[in-house]
């Protein structure tokens, strides 16, 4: 596929993906895009084949090991951070709603420990209560209805370990800026949900855009 295709394949890829968040219908709307796919990576808009970088530079400047203690990745996607997390020394689930995207992971890292399974985040495995030390989530709240956010809030809170900690990474807006984009961007007031649920805000970082998308991001640090 030359570069024409490919940016033409991407532009039907973004309407196609805007198209059902207006609509509030994500779950198919995931699973439908990794099987038009077809097992490629270029016209998926967040597939980096690679971790996030603001969740590696936040491990680095943390020192982030695992040493056996379990993370929870949620909504994973293709598995780069949940690889990450395994690498790290975690042992780690990672989970997304998309059986598709599922059976991607485990084709990409056949080898891997990670636990990759299919789970929807607002019905859950009751297992996971209390479960996790550490819980990664990055870009998933926000392409979720807003009448859902406050219950996929609470099953986040609800899966930590006692003194465990919540790592967010979202696009981010002030209060006063518009919600319009894809994904659509949260505002700091949208994250005070996970404290409202009883957990305490470490730290939050308002990352201004650097070049090409000009998107602030938030990243948020909570624990149990």
């Amino acid at each position: 596929m030359d570069t024409e295709q490919m940016d033409e394949a991407h532009r039907k890829m973004m309407q196609f993906i805007a198209e059902h968040l207006q609509r509030g219908d994500t779950a198919s709307m995931f699973q439908e895009l990794y099987v038009r796919a077809q097992d490629d990576m270029q016209v998926i808009p967040w597939a980096r084949q690679q971790p996030n970088p603001l969740f590696v530079s936040w491990a680095e400047q943390h020192d982030l090991a695992g040493n056996g203690r379990r993370a929870l990745q949620v909504g994973c996607g293709l598995g780069d951070d949940a690889e990450e997390l395994a690498r790290r020394g975690f042992v780690v689930t990672a989970f997304d709603i998309a059986p598709a995207a599922i059976e991607w992971c485990r084709r990409r890292f056949p080898d891997s420990p990670v636990q990759y399974m299919v789970a929807d985040l607002l019905n859950p495995p009751e297992d996971w209560r209390g479960a996790f030390d550490l819980i990664l989530e990055i870009y998933t709240l926000q392409t979720m209805p807003a009448e859902m956010r406050a219950q996929a809030v609470e099953r986040l809170t609800r899966f930590l370990a006692p003194g465990g900690e919540l790592l967010v990474i979202c696009r981010g807006r002030h209060q006063d800026e518009s919600e319009e984009g894809m994904p659509p961007p949260l505002a700091k007031e949208d994250l005070a949900l996970f404290e409202r649920c009883g957990l305490q805000l470490v730290s939050f970082e308002d990352i201004e855009p650097e070049g090409e998308p000009s998107w602030r991001r938030f990243r948020a640090l909570y624990r149990a």
